[in-house]
């Protein structure tokens, strides 16, 4: 563990763990406030490409901070050993531990909907593509405002330029990606689509009994709306989820689109 971080701050319990690391409540003396530290143990890094997310999501981060719906960095401690990052605390229960269990009202999901989007419109302005969203990687802080975190799969695309590599988690991937063409931050709205689904109906657009075959629905796109589970929602909300998880990518929305539309607009 990086020494540097034992000096500012004392950690606690854990509260989350990863593939690659794990999750402490913490606490700045100097500052009398509590924090959250991802500690990523460099050791268990041998891919190169998992390197290369090792290094970037402290500086992606850095550079989306602050955002009210983006998870605030605000020490960074790197190691031969270990990478230490200190952002803002947010509430151990995330969106997928939500959805487990009830399905959303459309305002509900609106709203959620919407600072999703907030926080991808401001991502793609300053050329981020996050390339994970799920409702595993949606935190909440204390007062109920949601948080996109884990940044260790986005990548910075210079001047908005298309990127490539087969990235993200079966049932949100887009089917660009999977298909294994250039793509650009539209993936991000396709995934947002797909939990704004999720939400409302309590079940994925795209389904399958292995990653295989979710992976084949996805790349068909065939996207409905089982009237026994969309009775109650209306048609401008269904519409939007259509511009969103939309096959093509010339006629998907973006993020800052989606946001003007009167469904998510008006929360």
């Amino acid at each position: 563990m990086c020494e540097a971080l034992k000096n500012s701050y004392r950690l606690f319990e854990e509260i989350g763990r990863g593939k690659f690391g794990a999750v402490f409540r913490c606490f700045s003396p100097i500052k009398d406030e509590f924090y959250a530290c991802k500690i990523i143990d460099k050791s268990v890094l041998v891919d190169p490409t998992d390197r290369e997310c090792l290094d970037n999501e402290p500086k992606v981060m850095t550079l989306l901070s602050p955002h009210p719906n983006i998870v605030q960095v605000f020490d960074v401690f790197d190691s031969e050993d270990s990478l230490c990052m200190v952002t803002e605390l947010c509430e151990t229960e995330t969106l997928y531990d939500r959805v487990v269990h009830r399905i959303f009202s459309e305002a509900e999901a609106a709203l959620v909907a919407k600072q999703l989007l907030q926080a991808l419109a401001h991502c793609h302005r300053l050329g981020v593509v996050h390339r994970d969203i799920k409702p595993e990687n949606l935190l909440f802080d204390a007062l109920g405002n949601l948080k996109l975190a884990d940044f260790g799969s986005a990548v910075w695309s210079q001047g908005g330029q298309p990127i490539e590599g087969i990235v993200g988690t079966p049932y949100y991937v887009a089917p660009e990606v999977l298909m294994g063409r250039m793509y650009r931050d539209k993936v991000d709205v396709w995934s947002a689509g797909v939990i704004l689904y999720i939400m409302l109906s309590g079940v994925p657009p795209f389904y399958g009994e292995s990653a295989e075959t979710i992976f084949e629905a996805v790349v068909r796109g065939n996207l409905r709306f089982p009237p026994k589970l969309f009775r109650s929602i209306s048609p401008e909300a269904k519409d939007l989820m259509r511009k969103m998880i939309c096959r093509d990518v010339s006629k998907r929305i973006s993020a800052e689109q989606a946001l003007r539309r009167e469904t998510i607009s008006m929360y």
